[in-house]
């Protein structure tokens, strides 16, 4: 990307929505625009898991002034990620459908530890590089990340679901701040945080920092009460515990620094945060400036270029950790790629399509590390719960479909076959399968694949068939496969 070009990244959290708005200038991002609006979708998600209609409300509105702000971004501009709440939100695709419409771009819901490294990756950028190994924590909403790194890199990294705002709804119902209360809430805090104690304990680290909400919120008040700038202190914690009861509640806590978005869940963020500093010994907690949606833009640039995307190398190590014949993987990938080039989608971003449908090829075998039987089966199961940095959820499940598609029927994919986008990859990679069956490279010589108002043909120079038959008779049987969906084959010359 040239320098000037503005980036910008949303993050829809558990408690707030956040737009970050910055411009590229010699490989940093400096911001122009912040915004942020509190929506307490987090708060709005039930028992069972379903987010309330007025949840969902808040969060359409919330992305629609975003969106109106975001108006003349490209999609190679701009990266919103969701969290925890929309991980488990069981109508979720509900919500994102017409918050895609509203935002104008896609919203990636990610997993836990790829929200784990991009907070990495938010923080590391904005601070000073140097040789200190960090410890990060983030309490959000609905879940609490830690990484452990060195400079830009992420080292150790996870998630778990304890957040202030969950916290606050399950320990203080009625926002009612007692003794009782916040050492149930500490003492459940821990009992979920508690394998995080060898991975991240004082000996593999030299300084803590703490990143976004509750850190954030924490030390506001602190500091503006005379406790030292920008850091969170075990005294200062205790301290701020005893005012927290003496006011008895929420509703009645007065303090410098607290922002009223804050005062509903800054009981469950406290109990959080003060586990957090029981469990791994921290003394002092320094607030970092990065967070997620930092992250999220850096990330935009690394995206930029197949050699800097982090997505590019952990499919390389899926590759060696799942026993891949390498060779076998890059000739489907090169042979899918050519084919899926002859007939190109009308999309905007066509790169980064023949780059995804690169790496299903590639990985199209995974699955033969279980067994090989049903092998197509095993490979989309383990894209779909494998830990896969760089990936979005959907990400991976379109690369599992893709896996789980690229032989047999095409009825187990019927739904999705409405997809012309996604259908035109799938050909591309069933047929680049069967061309290379043989596990050499394929004569493609003359061949050519073509669209049209009737569907999709393969042209074949005279005298093709006679010199592969397997393959031919392979081609026969992927020419019925196709005829009951929106996009029949025809076999043409040969």
């Amino acid at each position: 990307m040239q320098d000037g070009t503005r980036l910008a990244a949303v993050d829809l959290g558990s408690n707030s929505f956040r737009l970050e708005i910055g411009r590229l200038d010699h490989g940093l991002i400096h911001r122009t625009e912040y915004l942020k609006e509190t929506v307490r979708q987090g708060g709005g998600l039930d028992a069972q898991g379903w987010l309330s209609p007025q949840a969902m409300q808040r969060g359409w509105d919330c992305l629609s002034r975003f969106g109106e702000r975001l108006a003349g971004f490209k999609r190679h501009q701009v990266r919103a990620v969701a969290t925890q709440t929309l991980r488990e939100a069981r109508n979720r695709e509900e919500f994102l459908a017409r918050g895609r419409d509203l935002l104008g771009f896609q919203i990636d819901i990610i997993p836990g530890r790829e929200e784990a490294r991009l907070i990495y990756q938010g923080v590391a950028h904005l601070l000073p590089q140097n040789e200190e190994r960090r410890l990060v924590v983030d309490i959000g909403g609905r879940s609490t990340e830690m990484i452990l790194g060195q400079g830009l890199h992420a080292r150790e990294m996870d998630s778990w679901p304890v957040g202030s705002v969950t916290w606050s709804l399950a320990h203080f119902p009625d926002g009612l701040f007692t003794a009782r209360a916040f050492k149930a809430a500490e003492v459940a805090a821990k009992a979920v945080l508690e394998e995080a104690w060898p991975a991240f304990g004082g000996e593999h680290w030299d300084q803590a920092y703490g990143s976004s909400g509750t850190a954030n919120a924490v030390a506001e008040v602190l500091g503006s009460l005379g406790w030292p700038a920008g850091c969170i202190t075990r005294e200062g914690l205790d301290w701020l515990l005893e005012r927290l009861l003496k006011s008895q509640s929420a509703d009645r806590l007065k303090m410098d620094g607290l922002k009223d978005e804050r005062r509903a869940v800054i009981g469950g963020g406290v109990s959080v945060l003060r586990a957090v500093f029981d469990l791994l010994d921290i003394q002092t907690m320094q607030v970092a400036q990065g967070a997620l949606r930092h992250g999220a833009l850096y990330d935009l640039l690394q995206r930029e270029h197949s050699d800097t995307d982090l997505r590019g190398r952990t499919v390389e190590r899926l590759r060696h950790r799942f026993g891949v014949d390498s060779a076998q993987a890059d000739r489907v990938c090169r042979v899918a790629r050519q084919l899926l080039g002859m007939a190109p989608p009308a999309v905007e971003d066509y790169p980064r399509l023949e780059r995804k449908l690169g790496w299903a090829a590639q990985l199209h075998e995974i699955g033969s590390h279980i067994a090989h039987e049903n092998h197509h089966k095993h490979g989309a199961y383990i894209l779909d719960h494998v830990d896969a940095p760089g990936f979005a959820l959907e990400e991976l499940h379109r690369l599992s479909l893709l896996v789980l598609g690229h032989r047999g029927k095409l009825r187990k994919l019927e739904a999705e076959l409405s997809d012309e986008v996604f259908a035109r990859q799938l050909l591309a990679l069933r047929l680049a399968v069967i061309l290379a069956h043989a596990h050499r490279d394929p004569d493609m010589k003359g061949m050519k694949l073509a669209s049209d108002s009737d569907g999709m043909s393969l042209n074949l120079r005279s005298g093709w068939a006679d010199n592969y038959p397997q393959s031919m008779h392979l081609l026969r049987e992927e020419v019925l496969a196709w005829q009951k969906t929106p996009y029949p084959l025809q076999l043409m010359g040969g």
